[in-house]
């Protein structure tokens, strides 16, 4: 298990030498969020840094949430890593490259889907993420889609750029009382929004479709959870639910209560007007035999194929038309489940995920896992 250190903005763990020997690595993860934020980022560098640990890999994970970059930057220095990780080019990767180039470090990046999506092609934010990109020795993405897309914008870094698809994981896991905190959602078909409250995730967008549908199917609930990143969406979001009693946001859910909230979800809902390669909420619905319907989008499509492993839709007119059919059929909801559930137990495992980010440390330092 890793060792907490006192303070919240990092953690470490010591490695066991009869697993990845005297010459193992040492790891410097920054991320712009971490445990116990539930944030996508936060629940990613999570599984990752456990996965790594559970593997013998020695690292110092910090949030830079919560840390002071002069603190992070003392603290680095003092841990001497062999590989300084950042884990999003735009918020991490300057601070991530400074570091590593002070120490002549090799740097690793990995892209979010806002990087990849937005930041690269802002004409205030590209120039940085530019800069950290052509610093890094690697640069992972989570689907070949997202490595396509940068290579097209910097044919220069094709060669450095790594896929590593995520997995779908959760570590200790509580219960989560859908009777204690919302008794009318409980016995009817529930839709479930999971994801912070920002414009990229489209929360009002399910609220006109499901509302027409609700007149015709009044069983149809819709949950949200997850918490107001952005205060005029929140806002937003928080007037129009005064006048559909049928849907409910319930804030911030640990992500340990997440597994059990998700498998009392009928339907997953994904709205988002991008994502990295794959959302963690469509990885882990999946991954619980849930059915999903999200947005087409490219990094939908990365798990969703249409009629399979979930339902797609392009606008809300087809968001409508959709719910209906899962509405109507619990034996569709079943076997999207099921079919979604097998995608991920056998593309998406943990493994997969863990060995990506080995080989691409052992490419960088000595490692004999």
């Amino acid at each position: 298990m890793g060792v907490r250190e006192g303070f919240r903005g990092r953690w470490t763990h010591r490695a066991n030498p009869r697993i990845l020997g005297p010459m193992a690595p040492r790891i410097a993860l920054l991320a712009p969020f971490a445990y116990p934020s539930v944030r996508g980022n936060s629940v990613t560098v999570t599984r990752i840094a456990r996965g790594l640990r559970e593997r013998g890999v020695e690292l110092a994970v910090w949030d830079l949430s919560v840390t002071p970059e002069a603190r992070v930057e003392a603290e680095v220095e003092t841990y001497a890593p062999t590989v300084v990780h950042g884990f999003h080019a735009y918020r991490v990767g300057p601070l991530a490259l400074r570091l590593a180039r002070r120490a002549e470090l090799p740097m690793v990046v990995t892209l979010t889907g806002t990087d990849a999506n937005h930041d690269l092609l802002d004409p205030e934010r590209a120039p940085v993420v530019r800069r950290v990109l052509e610093g890094a020795a690697q640069a992972t993405v989570f689907h070949a889609s997202i490595a396509e897309r940068i290579a097209s914008v910097l044919p220069d870094l094709r060669g450095r750029l790594v896929v590593v698809p995520q997995a779908a994981g959760f570590d200790a896991t509580e219960p989560f009382d859908l009777e204690a905190r919302v008794a009318a959602l409980a016995g009817q078909v529930l839709f479930v929004f999971p994801g912070g409250i920002r414009p990229v995730k489209r929360p009002l967008l399910p609220l006109g479709a499901l509302a027409r549908l609700a007149v015709r199917r009044p069983e149809v609930r819709l949950l949200y959870a997850g918490p107001i990143l952005d205060p005029d969406a929140g806002e937003a979001l928080r007037r129009a639910l005064t006048e559909r009693p049928w849907a409910v946001h319930i804030g911030t859910v640990p992500h340990a209560q997440m597994k059990s909230l998700l498998a009392r979800a009928d339907v997953v809902l994904n709205c988002s007007i991008s994502e990295g390669g794959m959302a963690n909420s469509v990885l882990e619905a999946l991954a619980l035999g849930r059915a999903v319907l999200a947005a087409d989008i490219e990094g939908n499509r990365s798990l969703i194929e249409d009629g399979v492993t979930g339902l797609l839709f392009r606008d809300e007119i087809e968001l409508e038309r959709q719910a209906l059919r899962l509405v109507d059929d619990p034996v569709l909801r079943a076997r999207l489940g099921t079919a979604g559930r097998r995608l991920v137990e056998r593309s998406y495992p943990p493994a997969r995920e863990i060995n990506g980010y080995l080989d691409v440390y052992r490419r960088l330092a000595p490692v004999s896992a």
